[in-house]
């Protein structure tokens, strides 16, 4: 659908509504196409990309004192 400048400042909200239904908007100034909308494509959000990747026996407890010998490696101290 081709929507004139002043037209698409007056219906800037329905242009965004078909675009996001997949219509092609296209505005123009006099008779040449300027600009297009077009829907922002999302990645799609996968949960358990990591399932079995990260376990809890591989993952430190921050709750635990840290050994002397990782403090000393911590702080810099060789």
């Amino acid at each position: 659908m081709r929507f004139s400048i002043e037209e698409a400042e007056k219906k800037f909200g329905e242009l965004i509504d078909l675009a996001q239904r997949g219509e092609q908007v296209i505005i123009e100034q006099g008779d040449s196409p300027v600009a297009e909308i077009i829907p922002v494509r999302r990645k799609k959000f996968k949960l358990g990309v990591l399932e079995g990747v990260l376990t809890a026996e591989g993952m430190p407890n921050f709750f635990e004192p840290m050994s002397e010998e990782d403090l000393r490696l911590w702080e810099g101290r060789e």
